[in-house]
């Protein structure tokens, strides 16, 4: 018993909530796909984060070691050129052929010198770097009066007509270059510009920065700048080289000078497929402050495994929901089959109840038809004729009631088949006239009894039983739940009255048992011109009496 709850309040539930439960277990199990589908989601994104970040560091890293190397250099030139006295031509370009640069050096455009000049020097410099230069040597711009130095770029190494585009280039008349080279003067290191256009650039518009080195005069109190060792850089193939050592994969990288902002990125090298999603790392090259930006080339789909989960949990959800309507209809149809066998059940205990009943009353009808007929006769064969008369009006009564499967039964119905065989002769006149009411079986019955016993009576003493006679029957609705009929004989032999006459087995069936059938009294006046009753029938509603309803499982 204990096994059986469980199911039988599972059968409740399907059959009670017959959409809610399928559609619960649907939402479910997509609820459950839905939190897997989140959780798978979640790790991929925590999984790509990180990785975000540690390749970040790895590509900061190489940066930085790029600007390192950069730096050593222009550590070894400054400490060569602060023992000379003067640089040479031959002197700077041994120096560059010596270090012999290799892939470390990568990214950057060369090594330069620029000369630190008082004004008054400028143009005994200019000659004299004019006879060992290519073409005019000259420091442009010009300085103004009341600037009290210049540092033109003297020597660009390796030596090409882009280099040389940058030669005599005052680098201290530009505010960006002048901050850089007052703060390697002040802290005697390595020291890198802000965003900037390289000289050589000409008419182009690239980025690049610069890295400054200061040369000061060995053995002398104070000491004395000589001048600059400086690398240029153009930041896009400053930000290619330090990738070659630390790959990028499918992410974005991005090089910003101090902060993030449109205005101040160096460098780009953008993702396979643009996400938003990125992650920042500092970087400091040379005492300046640059920011790296890594996006990720994740997109905002779904990932592989999230798919098929939620693929394979909406095909589940489906299922469940498809199997659970299955067995809520099964279940539907088992409820309503055991419905409608209950009902039948119910439908023939009450047909066994009522036909009984209607057994019982007919037999007593008949017990009270035969009881009367006895003692009204004067011979055996007015008994049976008597007898059979009354049977047959019993029968006929009963037949329309089967036909209408004891429903209800008309009027007019009832009537013509109790008058059936006065009707088919042409020497007396029968005029039925009311509305169209329907009677319950019971009411019927009686009612035919009484129409049987008034035209037994017509036709031995009264309208029928002379040419010319009329019987006039007329009914009609009196209230909602009651009908008037009214039986008129006219043009028949003269009426004995009631005291003239001995009181016949008739009258005792109409005042008595049709009376109390219907339990409504009857009138019944024998008048010199022709018989009068007045009758008055219930009527009821069929559900009162109806015993069997048209229902089917499903």
């Amino acid at each position: 018993m204990a096994r059986k709850y469980p199911e039988r309040r599972t059968r409740r539930l399907l059959i009670e909530y017959p959409r809610a439960v399928p559609l619960a277990l649907f939402l479910l199990v997509a609820a459950i796909t839905g939190l897997s589908v989140y959780a798978i989601e979640t790790g991929e994104s925590e999984r790509e984060r990180s990785e975000l970040r540690e390749r970040a560091k790895a590509i900061a890293s190489a940066v930085e070691r790029r600007g390192n190397s950069s730096a050593a250099y222009l550590r070894a030139g400054a400490a060569l050129f602060g023992s000379s006295e003067d640089i040479e031509p031959l002197l700077f370009q041994s120096f560059v052929t010596q270090l012999q640069l290799d892939s470390d050096f990568r990214g950057a455009e060369g090594i330069g010198w620029a000369r630190r000049l008082r004004l008054g020097e400028i143009e005994a410099f200019e000659e004299r770097v004019s006879t060992f230069v290519p073409g005019d040597f000259a420091v442009f711009p010009r300085p103004p009066a009341d600037r009290t130095h210049v540092v033109p770029i003297t020597y660009l190494q390796p030596d090409t007509e882009r280099s040389r585009r940058a030669l005599g280039f005052d680098m201290y008349s530009e505010p960006v270059r002048r901050k850089a080279m007052d703060e390697a003067e002040r802290s005697t290191r390595p020291t890198a510009t802000g965003k900037i256009v390289l000289i050589q650039e000409g008419t182009g518009s690239d980025p690049g920065f610069l890295i400054y080195m200061p040369v000061f005069q060995e053995g002398r109190t104070p000491r004395r700048l000589k001048g600059f060792i400086y690398s240029p850089f153009r930041a896009q193939e400053f930000l290619f080289s330090a990738l070659e050592l630390e790959g990028r994969g499918e992410k974005g990288v991005r090089l910003y000078d101090g902060i993030i902002s449109p205005d101040r990125l160096l460098a780009e090298v953008p993702p396979d497929v643009t996400t938003g999603v990125t992650m920042t790392q500092s970087v400091r090259i040379a005492q300046r402050d640059m920011v790296l930006e890594i996006e990720s080339s994740l997109d905002s789909s779904l990932s592989t495994l999230s798919m098929i989960t939620l693929l394979f949990g909406l095909l589940v959800a489906t299922l469940l929901m498809v199997v659970a309507r299955l067995l809520t209809h099964q279940a539907l149809e088992d409820r309503a089959a055991l419905d409608w066998f209950e009902e039948q059940n119910s439908i023939r205990n009450s047909l066994t109840r009522e036909l009984n009943h209607r057994v019982k009353n007919t037999l007593a009808n008949v017990l009270s038809i035969v009881a009367l007929t006895r003692r009204r006769a004067d011979s055996l064969d007015s008994f049976a004729e008597s007898l059979d008369g009354r049977i047959r009006a019993l029968s006929a009564t009963h037949d329309l009631l089967t036909k209408s499967e004891w429903g209800t039964t008309p009027i007019r119905d009832v009537v013509q088949a109790e008058l059936a065989p006065y009707a088919r002769h042409d020497d007396n006149i029968l005029d039925l006239c009311g509305d169209e009411v329907a009677l319950a079986p019971n009411d019927a019955l009686s009612l035919g009894l009484a129409i049987h016993e008034l035209a037994t009576n017509a036709a031995k003493y009264g309208a029928l039983s002379a040419v010319g006679g009329k019987i006039l029957l007329t009914w009609s609705l009196v209230g909602p739940d009651k009908v008037r009929l009214e039986w008129i004989e006219s043009g028949g032999p003269p009426v004995a009255t009631k005291e003239e006459r001995a009181r016949g087995f008739g009258t005792e069936l109409i005042e008595k048992i049709v009376a109390h059938e219907l339990r409504h009294p009857v009138t019944l006046e024998f008048r010199p011109d022709g018989v009068r009753c007045e009758i008055f029938v219930p009527v009821r509603r069929p559900s009162d009496f109806r015993m069997r309803v048209e229902k089917r499982p499903g």
